[in-house]
């Protein structure tokens, strides 16, 4: 996902920019730092696919980067980053003063990106604070131990993460959003449907027989609960859902052919904002 945001940022005419992601992935090395420099022409990002996936993090990066600015503009103070991963935006995006952005992942994924970004002596414009969990564990508790206070309003992001988990983990992410969430207060997740059964099945096998270090059928449920424009709504919330390909069309990028495998990804994914009333 970096690597693809780097790609993006050299673009004459970027979506978004970030200006962290080429730094993480020289410092992680490898594959992803040589995919940057052209070493390998048959790198995933490369081909066809890899073309797509960067437009993909282009516009989904733009989509949740004016999210949050719109957040900001409507006095959002507390930000929530879950399976925060890579995500810059604690430093790059412009924050009013009184921002606190939580960060929530693994102890080790946390660690590499603070001590990439100290090495770039870089100062974020938001107080950064790092919530080390594992979101099977008990992570609403965990914010509130660090400081969050749920009669404030706050803005949320699931940004890929939802595919990643069992349906049951999706409703009680949902469950501790609306928990935690103060009236005014603001989610915004990507969402996909899951692919047929089959297809997976036969997607895994392939990603097994190959060896593949990035397996995403293999690491994905392909499950949903319910749509979270729908799950949200339900308890008070007003939302709006965004076809990932109606937005890439939005934003002036290509929708690839429906009958691509980059086409049948784009079109199962959605991004979702909603706010609690």
């Amino acid at each position: 996902v970096d690597a693809s945001r780097a790609l993006e940022a050299r673009n004459a005419d970027p979506l978004a920019g970030d200006p962290y992601a080429e730094a993480f992935c020289r410092a992680a090395g490898g594959t992803w730092a040589d995919a940057l420099d052209g070493c390998d022409p048959e790198h995933p990002l490369r081909t066809e696919f890899g073309e797509h996936f960067v437009n993909f993090q282009g516009a989904r990066t733009k989509y949740f980067d004016a999210y949050f600015r719109r957040v900001a503009d409507a006095g959002g103070r507390q930000i929530g980053l879950l399976a925060a991963g890579l995500d810059s935006r604690a430093d790059r995006l412009p924050w009013p003063d009184g921002t606190v952005v939580y960060e929530l992942d693994q102890p080790r994924v946390l660690q590499f990106k603070r001590d990439t970004i100290a090495g770039l002596g870089e100062v974020p414009s938001a107080e950064r604070r790092e919530v080390a969990i594992d979101l099977r564990d008990n992570w609403p508790q965990a914010l509130r131990d660090s400081g969050f206070d749920p009669a404030s309003p706050s803005a949320w992001i699931a940004e890929g993460l939802l595919i990643y988990l069992p349906d049951s983990a999706q409703e009680h992410l949902f469950a501790g959003f609306d928990v935690l969430a103060a009236a005014g207060s603001f989610v915004a997740v990507e969402e996909s449907v899951p692919w047929p059964q089959d297809v997976v099945e036969a997607k895994r096998a392939e990603e097994r027989a190959a060896g593949d270090e990035n397996p995403f059928f293999s690491l994905s449920y392909n499950e949903q609960h319910e749509s979270a424009e729908e799950w949200f709504s339900r308890r008070g919330w007003r939302g709006d859902t965004t076809p990932l390909q109606d937005y890439l069309r939005h934003v002036g990028r290509p929708v690839p052919a429906l009958d691509s495998e980059s086409g049948q990804m784009i079109s199962r994914i959605s991004l979702v904002t909603v706010q609690k009333t």
